[in-house]
């Protein structure tokens, strides 16, 4: 571990870490389902309720006016986070699967021509699957699916393959499998993609917490996040889209703020952002999730990554000694996500008996069934890391896990 990063001093920030489960000191090792909250994202959603709350835009007294300029300073935040070139390109949402769908039922539907394709890989979240398979039997569009490699990676020559015959619209691919923990070439992918007349979205939702990320630099089009993965609350994502691409999309949703003009005869459209953006917000999450930020980018990005590739080392070498243990997946550039198989031993025993342990695992499929179908399983148990995981948490992994195995001899 960096002597840089004091993790003693992040963990003292999560209140929810110093709780035991069955008398044991909580090891959480499921970051990769949803993050813990640090006391400044508990303080800030409080703070608003008590101090501040009120509906956004539409007031004139000094209480709205105070919560919409927390609120827009969210966006702000989130535009910094990715570091698009305005705020203007970023749509808050419930959640990542939202900002997808969005795309996928506004871009979709109001730009991609039926005749074009869809191309996703087989690493995917369901969240990145089943939004493209209603786009195809509504509209007809293909889905077309790039393989993953026996060692987990992003196979190019699938994908490049899949690409030739020029008539792919749209390719949706994660930043980060939430499985393998596999790190796509996303850059290749983007270029490559562009070069055949295609759009890109990355779906964000585990790499924006492991990976700095330059919407700008990459050139994707779109870039889906979710805030409970990256310290904040639950009901609150984001969408990043080019400027251009919003002003072409038809809306999402009707109703209420997203509208210019109303009769009963036509009506107008919002300017973007808030076009996407129908009805009351999720306010007082979006301000947590503004919080979430600022105390993740207090933190010092070149220390948090070398924790993390030193934590996932160590649990790849730790695991390995488990005997009758399988790592699923061996990509060159990984983030820490772990998921493994024990012989003899379902996954969900498996997770049970940890839990006894007071260590938090997941397990089942993921929501990425056809992945774990590609390696013939149908669940697996998943160590996931964050900022505030130590080497000790891992130590007591290994040691319960060899346990666990024991009792299923």
């Amino acid at each position: 571990m960096t002597d840089s990063l004091d993790v003693s001093a992040i963990r003292a920030q999560f209140p929810i870490l110093a709780e035991k489960v069955w008398e044991k000191p909580l090891v959480y090792l499921d970051s990769a389902a949803s993050a813990m909250k640090p006391r400044a994202v508990i303080d800030a959603m409080t703070d608003t309720m008590e101090h501040q709350y009120a509906n956004v835009h539409r007031g004139l007294h000094w209480m709205s006016e105070r919560t919409t300029e927390a609120y827009e300073a969210a966006r702000e935040s989130v535009r910094r986070l990715l570091n698009a070139a305005d705020a203007r390109e970023i749509v808050f949402t419930r959640n990542s699967t939202e900002a997808i769908n969005l795309v996928a039922y506004s871009y979709g539907r109001g730009v991609l021509r039926p005749e074009q394709a869809v191309l996703i890989s087989g690493m995917e979240h369901h969240s990145n699957i089943v939004p493209w398979q209603l786009l195809r039997t509504e509209r007809g569009n293909e889905l077309r699916v790039a393989d993953v490699s026996e060692s987990g990676e992003f196979d190019m020559e699938s994908y490049a393959r899949l690409l030739e015959d020029g008539r792919v619209g749209l390719v949706a691919v994660t930043h980060m499998s939430n499985v393998l923990g596999t790190v796509p070439p996303v850059e290749r992918i983007i270029r490559l993609a562009h070069e055949h007349g295609a759009k890109v979205l990355l779906d964000g939702s585990q790499a924006v917490v492991h990976r700095h990320v330059d919407v700008q630099a990459l050139g994707c089009d779109f870039y889906a996040v979710t805030g409970h993965k990256i310290y904040g609350p639950t009901g609150i994502g984001a969408l990043y889209a080019r400027r251009e691409l919003l002003e072409r999309m038809p809306p999402f949703l009707g109703g209420g703020e997203m509208i210019g003009e109303v009769s009963y005869e036509h009506t107008t459209w919002a300017d973007v952002p808030h076009k996407f953006e129908a009805g009351t917000p999720a306010i007082i999450e979006a301000i947590g999730l503004g919080a979430a930020i600022e105390w993740f980018e207090g933190l010092d990005p070149q220390a948090l990554a070398a924790h993390e590739a030193e934590l996932t080392e160590h649990a790849l070498s730790r695991l390995s000694q488990v005997k009758g243990l399988r790592v699923l997946g061996a990509a060159q550039d990984r983030g820490g996500v772990v998921s493994f198989t024990l012989k003899g031993a379902h996954a969900h025993d498996v997770a049970t008996l940890l839990d006894r342990n007071g260590i938090a695992v997941r397990a089942g499929h993921h929501c990425a069934e056809p992945l774990l179908h590609r390696f013939g399983l149908e669940s697996t148990a998943r160590a996931s890391f964050a900022a505030y995981t130590t080497r000790e948490e891992i130590d007591s992994l290994a040691d319960a896990l060899e346990r666990v195995r024991e009792f299923f001899l």
